[in-house]
């Protein structure tokens, strides 16, 4: 018995080492590429180790050269940092979709529409609404009529018109229209009808013609009806009458289709007459419309080879997110919402730091000022916050979702903090929050539901100037990085270097 005694507790104690070793051991490591849900399905109840601060950098797909600089700077220094490695993860955030639409071919280089142009009517004018012959523009109460018209391809407008009452023998109207650009005080041109000075008589319309403008690509427009008489004016709503868009070339905004709601229009959205307009450069847009198909073949081509690159990258470095998002301007802030979701479901940390791949990020300056100023607990947010910021209508920070003026306080982008329960609240709601144009001003207008205890720091520099003891800063070329990083190895400041 005490021989078989001797034989087993070898095996005993080896089966019990064996066992205590791999409680110990870390799981295996993923595979390169393989996603989130790759990896909670591999290990459900597993997230990685624990860090101080996650750090999200907002990246295009096509920025390698933005990416490899702050790979070769702040982000290797962090990693070689004897502290920071064991504090920090770093991840880029890319749309794991790119655009199947070329640039040249999408209505604005913000979004992934088509410029859905066919058949365009050329050398010739347009009237650009019509009613059918047996309808009639009905009288409404209304003094004021108006509606919005986006340009997709440059037009010159003619003349402005108005209905005419059939129940009158001769026009018998006092009504100005005028042409008013987006966000403008002041019409560009207008006509005025009246009993002495009623224009011309095409179909159902008066007509009278105006000074010519060139109306750009993505000119935004209104045109609006006042009746100077008690009466109201001759109109439809827009459902009926015919929109003549000249074969794509324009788009009437319609208020139902998520446009600026009608407190933001002047009157009552509708239609009291209409304008005749021409399409200009007719001949490029014929020859832009013939060669599309071999565009479009070559840009499909140019997202295989781009797909490539990024899945070699990915596998090199181990630092991309790849969130299920069509990487464009307009889809920043579901690129956002989406890595939310991806921390807390892979990640155990305290706080999150959101940057763009164009920025100066000083780590080392971040966790000092975390330390000096106690900058921790729920609830909380800390960056440099714009106020009473206006919204824009038109350009590449058009707005038309969001009714009021100004925005709610929002931290500007070169760089802000936000505590791990503010991510979780964002993460579970991300189905359900609405993005605006930015994820900056979409981040404020997210955050007034829960109002943060907000932190404000000017050291988040939110223009492209250079500070000592700067946090952030914003609007880099990757050469630019490259310098500022070598002057703040050199010298401690990325701003300057004072002769020794």
């Amino acid at each position: 018995m005490r021989n078989w005694l001797v034989l087993l507790c070898p095996c005993v104690l080896g089966a019990a080492l064996h066992l205590w070793l791999r409680l110990r051991s870390p799981p295996p490591a993923r595979a390169p590429g393989a996603g989130p849900a790759d990896q909670l399905a591999l290990f459900p109840q597993w997230k990685s180790n624990h860090y101080d601060v996650v750090v999200g950098v907002l990246s295009a797909r096509n920025n390698h050269e933005l990416r490899n600089v702050i790979r070769s700077t702040w982000l290797k220094h962090s990693i070689q940092h004897p502290t920071l490695s064991q504090r920090v993860l770093v991840k880029f955030i890319i749309g794991a979709h790119g655009c199947a639409v070329p640039v040249e071919d999408r209505e604005d280089p913000y979004s992934c529409r088509l410029l859905n142009i066919t058949n365009p009517v050329l050398n010739q004018e347009i009237e650009a609404f019509s009613l059918s012959e047996d309808t009639s523009p009905g009288l409404s109460e209304d003094q004021v009529v108006s509606v919005s018209f986006r340009v997709l391809y440059p037009i010159v407008i003619t003349s402005l018109g108005v209905f005419y009452d059939a129940s009158d023998a001769s026009f018998q109207r006092n009504i100005t229209v005028k042409l008013y650009q987006a966000e403008q005080e002041e019409a560009l041109f207008s006509a005025r009808f009246s009993p002495p000075s009623c224009g011309v008589q095409v179909n159902k319309l008066w007509y009278k013609p105006v000074e010519q403008f060139i109306l750009p690509e993505s000119f935004e427009g209104t045109v609006v009806w006042e009746s100077q008489d008690h009466q109201g004016l001759a109109s439809r709503n827009l459902h009926k009458v015919t929109v003549n868009d000249g074969g794509g070339v324009l788009r009437i905004i319609a208020a139902g289709e998520g446009a600026l709601p009608h407190e933001f229009m002047e009157g009552v959205e509708g239609v009291a007459g209409g304008f005749i307009y021409t399409v200009q450069e007719g001949d490029a847009l014929l020859k832009s419309l013939h060669s599309r198909p071999q565009r479009l073949t070559d840009h499909i081509t140019n997202l295989h080879e781009e797909d490539a690159l990024l899945k070699e990258e990915s596998s090199i470095y181990n630092d991309i997110v790849f969130v299920d998002v069509v990487d464009t301007y307009r889809n920043v802030p579901a690129k956002l919402l989406n890595f939310y979701r991806w921390t807390v479901e892979t990640t155990s940390f305290d706080l999150l730091l959101k940057t763009d791949d164009d920025c100066y990020i000083d780590l080392e300056a971040v966790f000092n000022r975390i330390a000096q100023k106690n900058l921790d607990g729920p609830n909380f947010w800390w960056g440099n916050f714009r106020l009473n910021w206006a919204v824009d209508r038109t350009g590449k920070w058009q707005e038309l979702e969001y009714p009021s003026p100004a925005y709610p306080a929002f931290a500007c982008g070169s760089g802000y903090v936000i505590s791990r329960d503010i991510v979780h609240w964002l993460a579970s709601n991300s189905e359900r929050l609405k993005t605006y144009q930015g994820e900056d001003v979409s981040m404020g207008i997210w955050m007034a539901a829960i109002g943060p205890k907000r932190y404000q720091d000017s050291l988040w520099l939110c223009e492209k100037t250079c500070e000592t003891g700067m946090l952030s800063s914003p609007q880099y070329s990757p050469q630019e990085l490259t310098e500022l990083w070598k002057l703040k190895e050199l010298c401690g400041d990325p701003c300057k270097c004072e002769a020794r």
